[in-house]
Order: C-alpha cells, then sequence, then structure tokens
C-alpha cells in the first residue's frame, strides 16, 4: 500500500500507524529511560501492538538503542510486536489446564480457525495465544477470550464458542 501523506506508514494488515500519534504519546513523558515501559504500554493501548516505528522514535526520544526497546517489548508478555486479531483467544495451559487437556483445546483451535499460538487468522479477526495461567484452576481447562473467561471448556463445545465471536455475538 502506497501513501502520499509522510506521516503515515503501511502495515503488513493495510491498516496505517499515524507516526505523529506515536510522538504524541511519546511527548507526554520526559526523555526518561525509567518511563520506557510506560510508554511502550500507552503506544501498545492505542495501536494494540507495538509497530517498528514506535520503537524507532521511541528509541531516538530515549537516547537508547533500539535493541533494548525490542528486549523489553519481547520480555513482557503484555506487549506484542505484531498485530493481533480483534478477538485474542488465550488457553491456559498452567499445571491444573495441562492435566484437564488444554494442549487438547489449543489443537482444536488449529483446526477451526487454521492457525498456531502466536499467529493471527488472514480476516485479522482472530489471535491464539497460550499463558502461563488464567488463575482459574478450579475450572480447568480454561479458555479466555477478550475478557470473557470460559470454564470446563471441551473440544465438542469449542466451536461454537468460537463461531459465537465470528457472528459478532459478545
Amino acid at each position: 500500500m502506497s501513501t502520499t501523506d509522510p506521516d503515515k506508514v503501511a502495515t503488513a494488515q493495510e491498516t496505517e500507524i499515524s507516526i505523529k500519534d506515536i510522538e504524541d504519546i511519546i511527548a507526554r513523558y520526559p526523555s526518561e529511560r525509567r518511563h520506557a515501559l510506560a510508554m511502550m504500554q500507552d503506544i501498545q493501548r492505542r495501536f494494540d501492538y507495538l509497530p517498528k516505528i514506535s520503537l524507532e522514535l521511541l528509541a531516538k526520544h530515549l537516547d537508547c538503542p533500539v535493541v533494548q526497546l525490542y528486549s523489553m517489548a519481547t520480555f513482557y508478555k503484555a506487549l506484542s510486536l505484531k498485530p493481533k486479531g480483534r478477538h485474542i483467544i488465550k488457553v491456559c495451559d498452567g499445571t491444573a489446564c495441562h492435566i484437564k487437556g488444554s494442549l487438547n483445546l489449543v489443537d482444536g483451535v488449529k483446526r477451526v480457525l487454521g492457525i498456531n499460538p502466536g499467529d493471527v487468522t488472514p480476516d485479522g479477526e482472530f489471535s491464539l495465544e497460550t499463558v502461563n495461567c488464567l488463575g482459574s484452576c478450579a475450572l480447568a481447562p480454561v479458555l479466555l477470550i477478550d475478557d470473557t473467561h470460559y470454564g470446563k471448556v471441551t473440544l465438542e463445545k469449542l466451536p461454537e464458542i468460537i463461531n459465537s465471536y465470528k457472528s459478532g455475538g459478545e
């Protein structure tokens, strides 16, 4: 995608990232490295991930190497370097969920949506993640879609749950 506006950068999903929006977020903070995580969280809140250009602009603002920011962005699971789906599916793989078949749920999501953990469906609707614990061990195995918890999920229930989001539900 080409664009004539120099303050816009096209991403792989053909959405546009406004450099001005990133600069506005960064400008709210002093140029001190101790604010880097807060700035990255604000950028992610705005774009749902950390565009590459945002790390470059942030590194310039903080006068630090981009690799330092990249290492922070890859350390914290709450931060993402690539766009996520409109609906984020998290499958708990903590001990209780693992014992109760969480890996079967991951395989079930793969079959229903055709994506692996860390991937996004081609239409940008769903992304799949595995997490260490969702704190709902008594309900194992647990699935979280956006902010809704689903407990004691079976492979039989999985397509219905996912399809309710495809049809604009929840």
